[in-house]
């Protein structure tokens, strides 16, 4: 009888590969039809670009700088390690494109690195006019989750092959037995977590709703399993998270190797990360001027001189030398390897072995991700929550065949034993926790006393839902990519915010730094909010309080205030992919003391999921908030 194990792996391949073709003729079509101006607004591409200078990196790789000189207000998306590739804007306004795919080694605001091919891309960058850049089909990412797939299916008697068959399956997995150790600084579900993941012979996931402390109880799992272990190797899904989680252990004192580029360029950042790293050595200035004289004589070269030859082999095996020691150092003093789950396939990680690896935010990853970093490891430890963010699969049909479903979903149905969930909440007041806690976790989620009843203002409610019914907010359709926008809901949702501002009083805001979050599902939506509150001089004082994003957009961040503009409101009850309830659960529970929903209670009460929280918010609050414009006019803002 063919292994369970490898049909379904088979079948994951396969809606992959529906996904991965989805993916790029959408790329293709987008590259054919879509706007230019539509890419930049979606922060897909930089237009017009400014060239800086070119040269090698610490890595030998040759990078050109530039800069982005229009729409520099735009949230972009290019980020370390994604495919680039630059074009030119002719006369005729068609786009013309260069024939090589670059890669962004990194970027930071307005100014960006890219690795290109030494034939001349740099030279047409710096002089040439009418240059942009944008992101390109990423072929290396599938390519390595199809790698990944075909070796864990063709894997026989060895490690990963019973981690394969073990995941797949019922059979109980493997642990230690031994006294529980005492973390007094934990609450007892972190410490019991911690245990388990020390206990753990093959796998373990940390289940960490919103608020629980899932980072903390990781980094001090990932401590203690470096006192019996030399290194291990952590990761997760998305640079941001990545950066995340390496910040919290080099806090902790821990040497934290970053393979790859932060998402936040700074210094503290940037310190941890190989390349840093790697021109930061005492050797460093040796191979540098190694590298250099091999350089000058490529240039130099006088064909079929023997002495030619001679000369570059010395240097290149002296080069090689060099950079095998300095590697070998660095691997040798980190006590964690930190990359992405693609970026665990980097040629610096080639033959490397790990007894543990964490993968955090597993929950957010595609299985065939997990598979890269898996395959190096012998256990396995997973922490997230299925009940947030899920991953991105764009297209319908691998959707509906379950591409969508996490390892970590599959391991957690398959096996509850291994699964720890954290049940002490310290961000929500109570009623803003007490609706995810019984509607996703069962009710087991608690607060913790100390954030149970914060506010801001005496006798306030914590929730509330201004119903936009009956008040002429109708929603906009602008394009695939954008979805959709309301205009006179977003008005509201910053008259309401103002009005809320006024009850604080601008003193106390800015004295507290009360922070305020204003959430959208839709793109178009934020980039309206975003428009709106940069024109309105009554926000000018409070805008560095003020951040407007997508619910993806603030996936592990919180925020005193919460806005959330919901967008839909029309007679047949559509809501499109309002329906993925776990990006709800994300949305309300970023809000440490106020929550204050915005929608059309007759479009989305028809969905049961909204029809009860739309209940729980008005029970608790029955005259609901009145939706008024302040008094004062915004020209003289008290």
């Amino acid at each position: 009888m063919p292994n369970n194990a490898i049909l379904a792996l088979q079948q994951q391949r396969l809606l992959l590969e529906i996904e991965y073709c989805a993916e790029r003729e959408a790329y293709r079509r987008q590259t054919e039809s879509v706007g230019l101006l539509r890419k930049v607004k979606r922060g897909d591409a930089w237009y017009p670009i400014r060239g800086g200078r070119s040269y090698y990196n610490s890595l030998n790789q040759f990078v050109v700088e530039v800069y982005r000189t229009q729409d520099t207000d735009i949230e972009h998306n290019f980020e370390y390690g994604r495919p680039v590739c630059f074009f030119r804007v002719g006369g005729d306004g068609k786009i013309n494109y260069f024939k090589q795919t670059c890669t962004v080694s990194y970027a930071d605001g307005d100014r960006m690195v890219v690795v290109v091919p030494e034939n001349g891309t740099a030279a047409e960058v710096q002089n040439g006019e009418n240059i942009g850049v944008q992101l390109f089909f990423d072929e290396t990412t599938y390519r390595l989750m199809f790698e990944a797939l075909d070796r864990v299916m063709s894997a026989k008697n060895n490690r990963l092959a019973y981690l394969r068959d073990l995941f797949y399956s019922h059979a109980p997995a493997g642990h230690f037995t031994f006294a529980p150790v005492r973390f007094p600084w934990l609450n007892a579900t972190q410490e019991r977590a911690v245990n388990e993941v020390l206990r753990a012979k093959d796998v373990m996931v940390v289940h960490g709703p919103p608020g629980t402390g899932k980072t903390t109880t990781l980094v001090e799992a990932i401590n203690e399993t470096l006192r019996r272990e030399s290194q291990v190797l952590v990761c997760a899904q998305s640079n941001m998270a990545v950066d995340w989680i390496s910040e919290q252990l080099v806090d902790r004192g821990i040497n934290v190797l970053r393979i790859g580029n932060p998402t936040r360029v700074n210094d503290k950042m940037l310190s941890f990360t190989y390349e840093r790293r790697f021109e930061g050595h005492p050797d460093y200035p040796q191979l540098w001027s190694i590298r250099k004289a091999i350089r000058e004589l490529r240039q130099q070269r006088r064909r079929g001189s023997d002495n030619y030859h001679q000369k570059m082999d010395r240097l290149q095996s002296r080069a090689t030398e060099l950079e095998l020691r300095i590697q070998t150092q660095l691997f040798d003093e980190a006590r964690v390897i930190a990359s992405t789950l693609s970026g665990s396939a980097n040629r610096l990680l080639d033959g490397q072995k790990y007894a543990t690896l964490f993968i955090d935010e597993a929950a957010q990853a595609l299985e065939a991700a997990c598979w890269i970093a898996i395959r190096k490891a012998t256990r396995v430890v997973l922490a997230g929550d299925h009940c947030q963010l899920p991953p991105t699969v764009k297209s319908l049909p691998a959707l509906k065949g379950g591409l969508g479903k996490t390892l970590m979903e599959r391991i957690v149905e398959n096996k509850p034993e291994v699964v720890t969930l954290l049940q002490v909440q310290y961000r929500m007041n109570e009623r803003i926790m007490r609706f995810s806690s019984d509607y996703f976790y069962e009710g087991r989620v608690e607060s913790a006393p100390q954030v149970k009843y914060r506010g801001i203002l005496d006798y306030d409610t914590p929730m509330t839902w201004v119903d936009t019914a009956g008040l002429d907010c109708h929603e906009e359709f602008v394009g695939e990519t954008f979805g959709r926008i309301n205009k006179a809901e977003a008005d509201l949702t910053l008259s309401t915010l103002q009005a809320f501002f006024l009850k604080i009083g601008k003193q106390r805001i800015l004295d507290e730094h009360i922070d305020v979050g204003v959430i959208s599902p839709y793109r178009a939506q934020v980039q309206h909010l975003r428009r709106l509150i940069a024109k309105k001089e009554f926000f000018k004082p409070y805008r560095h309080l003020i951040s407007v994003n997508t619910v993806d957009g603030f996936q592990g961040q919180e925020r005193d205030i919460i806005l959330i503009s919901l967008v839909r409101a029309n007679d047949e009850g559509q809501i499109g992919f309002l329906r993925d309830l776990r990006r709800m659960n994300v949305a309300i529970t970023r809000a440490r003391m106020k929550l204050i929903i915005l929608g059309d209670s007759q479009t989305m009460t028809r969905h049961p999921f909204y029809r009860k929280l739309y209940q729980f918010i008005t029970e608790e609050d029955p005259q609901g908030e009145t939706p008024a414009i302040p008094a004062a006019s915004p020209a003289n803002p008290s």
